[in-house]
């Protein structure tokens, strides 16, 4: 049996004359969170580190959609260049109001044991240091305005489920989840929320591989009691919530968008 995807609702209108910074917007959530949020009103600043020709498609999608859109290198690994990413947004935008903590690195697996350690302080660096110093960057630019803001960050299922090998990526993301909390505490005076969201298998092309092997698709979807991988925009539908006046007592929190995935190992459902 087939279990296909709905497609999704209408747009609402929630985010108009908002100001969001995508990190990651080259393809996949990234993407997908940029036009929903393009859909919904705000103006968009996309991030890239390598792909620029698919952060230019993904604005090219926001402009059709009668929204702006500024491009902007930023290795987040690299903390001059999230300094510059907030430069560039106040210099075509002003402050943003909500940022959204989408980029990041999955490396392929490999034991601890032979693991390089310049290796390991690179994914670190990039997943959990770089979504820590642009929440910094932005709070900074968000402290002389009213209205509050959003930070949304999109970590993974794996901050719950650990597999072998990948023990640098699964820390980092584990870190996102205490990050969301404590910066929700720190915030909630300036009326900042922060929050975070779980994917787990979405169709991506990070998950290309599976996609275009139909029996290793089928042996991981087996896995997902819902029986189908996730689109990104059910992640991205999540974030416009989260990044909306809907979800202004929502805070501290982790949600998780995965079918049913982290909650069925070893129960067979």
């Amino acid at each position: 049996m087939k279990y296909p995807a709905p497609s999704p609702s209408p747009a609402a209108n929630r985010l108009a004359g908002k100001i969001a910074v995508v990190t990651g917007a080259s393809s996949g959530i990234g993407a997908a969170i940029a036009e929903a949020f393009a859909a919904e009103g705000a103006d968009l600043v996309l991030t890239y580190n390598s792909d620029e020709a698919g952060a230019r498609k993904t604005a090219e999608r926001i402009t059709a959609l009668g929204s702006l859109a500024e491009v902007v290198q930023c290795d987040l690994g690299d903390l001059d260049d999230i300094e510059a990413l907030f430069a560039a947004t106040a210099k075509r935008f002003g402050a943003a109001d909500i940022l959204i903590n989408n980029g990041g690195m999955d490396p392929e697996p490999v034991a601890l044991k032979d693991m390089d350690p310049k290796d390991w302080a690179r994914i670190l660096a990039v997943n959990l240091t770089g979504p820590a110093m642009a929440a910094a960057a932005f709070v900074r630019q968000r402290q002389d305005q009213t209205g509050g803001g959003r930070i949304v960050t999109i970590s993974s299922v794996h901050e719950d489920v650990p597999r072998a090998g990948t023990s640098a990526y699964d820390t980092s993301k584990g870190g996102l989840r205490m990050l969301t909390r404590t910066l929700a505490l720190e915030l909630a005076l300036d009326r900042i929320t922060v929050n975070n969201i779980l994917p787990g298998m979405i169709l991506t092309p990070i998950n290309q591989e599976a996609i275009d092997d139909p029996v290793v698709r089928r042996e991981m979807e087996d896995n997902i009691p819902w029986k189908r991988a996730g689109q990104p925009w059910e992640v991205a539908r999540m974030a416009v919530y989260l990044a909306s006046d809907d979800a202004d007592y929502v805070t501290g929190q982790s949600f998780t968008i995965d079918g049913g995935l982290s909650i069925n190992l070893g129960q067979g459902a």
